[in-house]
């Protein structure tokens, strides 16, 4: 039988042991011992680790199976391993925290069926890897959920759809309501703390970081210590403020959007305007189509604000909110069928209302690129109706009605990107190709004259925008 060594940076943690593939004497060995490091495999006497499931900065979890009870059943060892060298006084101070810890787990995990039972936990001192020197550890042992993480489901399958999305959110939300009830703040939620089981269920995994807001014996009671996952984690909480249970709803909504989007936290976030642009991620090929429910996409909206005191304040509040208008649509919704939610009912919090995502907003470079194509198609038109009709007036007025066409396809998005480049192309073709078009003059006049009409649009483009940007931050 293979036993996993548990000790840090041992250089050969499988170990193989033939007695042990029978079952009766690896129920009554005595301790067994790494043959690289010496380092006591049967932990507490009783959970042997097989496999590592992974590592991060605050130790490792190891899959296990308990020898003393019968089936051998299977379970979490989680090794929390202070860093750095901690003086005794520390390392008494650290174990206080993780027992404090595992009597938080040991009560939610009993009281409730989606968040993994407590088994046990209890510290390990060993001869360390030098002479004279003892290594502690602490080792929780939890239930262990047989199935799939939803960040592994990510990358197996793809974008989530918005009923897979909200299946998560209602679940989710159903568990941290519990736990907010408990005085308790999770602070770590991500795709890979949320466990599907293979019957479908949906556990909250990884308490690690968990936050009692009340009853802490040691240090400000709301503060942060500072363990979160970039990217996930709302301004108070990187700041090492306090945390609140919308702490807990930001980190979920930062969930959700990565889950709807396959893409990182960090790719959704704007940091020059402090803004989440996800939207724009879920919207179809076609302008007509999106795959999120404005009023989903409200919601999750909602939860991004970077105020704390401006997203939801508890979880029914987003139950609420999700209850107050059926969000069983379907996964593409036809935009001219959607319809404006109902406000919500009196007392709750309003939800606040953003730009639908049928339209997401024109960015700098869609802005100017947009005026120079109406400027240089703008002023290829003028000069071929000037040459066919004679008339200034009535070329003006033509030509204004064409490029105010023309505008008018950009904002609905029917003409953008590479069309911006072909239509103006096949225009000088057409000029190029029939000289009479060019009302007397030369090809190279026709160009100036083109060029110099779209950074005359850009420029009119670029200050426009600037009062419009200096009025906003005025008013």
């Amino acid at each position: 039988m293979e036993v996993y060594c548990t000790r840090p940076h041992c250089p050969r943690p499988q170990n193989y042991f033939a007695d042990l593939d029978d079952i009766t004497t690896l129920k009554t060995t005595q301790q067994k011992y790494c043959t690289t490091c010496g380092m006591p495999l049967l932990l507490d006497g009783r959970y042997v680790p097989v496999k590592l499931l992974g590592r991060g900065g605050f130790g490792a979890a190891f899959l296990a199976r308990d020898r003393r009870i019968p089936g051998m059943r299977q379970c979490v060892v989680k090794q929390f391993q202070p860093a750095g060298n901690l003086t005794l006084n520390q390392l008494q101070q650290a174990q206080l925290m993780f027992e404090r810890e595992a009597e938080v787990l040991a009560q939610l995990g009993n009281d409730h069926e989606q968040i993994p039972d407590l088994f046990a936990f209890f510290p390990v001192i060993v001869n360390g890897l030098q002479p004279g020197q003892q290594d502690q550890f602490f080792y929780l042992v939890q239930e262990y959920i047989d199935g799939q993480n939803l960040e592994e489901e990510l990358v197996q399958q793809g974008k989530f759809s918005e009923q897979q999305v909200l299946e998560v959110l209602q679940e989710i939300l159903k568990v941290l309501k519990f736990v907010h009830h408990r005085g308790i703040i999770h602070r770590d939620i991500k795709p890979s703390n949320i466990m599907r089981r293979r019957d479908g269920r949906l556990f909250l995994l990884d308490f690690g970081a968990v936050k009692q807001v009340t009853n802490v014996a040691l240090g400000s009671a709301a503060s942060s210590t500072g363990i979160y996952s970039m990217g996930f984690a709302p301004p108070e909480q990187m700041a090492g403020g306090q945390v609140f249970p919308s702490t807990d709803l930001y980190a979920l909504a930062v969930t959700l959007i990565t889950l709807l989007t396959n893409k990182e936290a960090v790719q959704l976030f704007d940091a020059y305007s402090n803004q989440w642009k996800w939207r724009m991620h879920v919207v179809q090929a076609s302008p007509t189509q999106v795959t999120v429910n404005p009023r989903l996409a409200d919601i999750l909206d909602k939860m991004l604000l970077p105020a704390a005191n401006q997203r939801f304040q508890s979880a029914q509040e987003v139950l609420d909110a999700l209850n107050s208008q059926p969000a069983q649509a379907p996964t593409q919704l036809n935009s001219s069928s959607v319809t404006l939610p109902p406000q919500p009912p009196q007392g709750s919090s309003p939800v606040v209302p953003r730009r639908s995502p049928t339209q997401p907003a024109f960015s700098t470079v869609e802005l100017l690129g947009g005026a120079a194509f109406s400027g240089f198609e703008g002023a290829l038109i003028a000069i071929a109706l000037l040459s066919l009709v004679k008339s200034t007036i009535v070329t003006f007025t033509v030509a204004c009605v064409i490029l105010g066409i023309l505008i008018f396809a950009q904002t609905r998005r029917w003409i953008e990107k590479f069309d911006l480049l072909i239509i103006p192309t096949i225009t000088f073709a057409i000029i190029f190709f029939l000289p009479f078009l060019r009302g007397g003059l030369n090809i190279q006049a026709v160009v100036i004259l083109s060029v110099a009409a779209a950074l005359v649009a850009i420029s009119l483009t670029a200050i426009f925008r600037l009062i419009y940007k200096l009025l906003s931050l005025l008013l």
